[in-house]
């Protein structure tokens, strides 16, 4: 799944932590660990928050667009 990947190059290029991002976007480390594994998959408004926070469309984060 690409969200996983996307979300993990989105935060790295923030410099920020798991633990970061969740402070700063209300999503628990853990979901946010389990989606970059791939282990699960966020929900549509946990997409949005991410997409607005990245400044991010979130048809990039689903790897719809480049």
């Amino acid at each position: 799944m690409v969200f996983g990947e996307r979300l993990k190059e989105l935060r790295a290029t923030k410099n920020i932590s798991q633990m970061e991002l969740s402070k700063l976007t209300g999503i628990s480390q853990s979901a946010i660990a389990k989606w970059e594994l791939n282990k699960t998959e966020p929900t549509a408004s946990a997409i949005i928050l991410l997409a607005e926070f990245f400044n991010e469309s979130s048809d990039y984060l689903l790897g719809l667009t480049d």
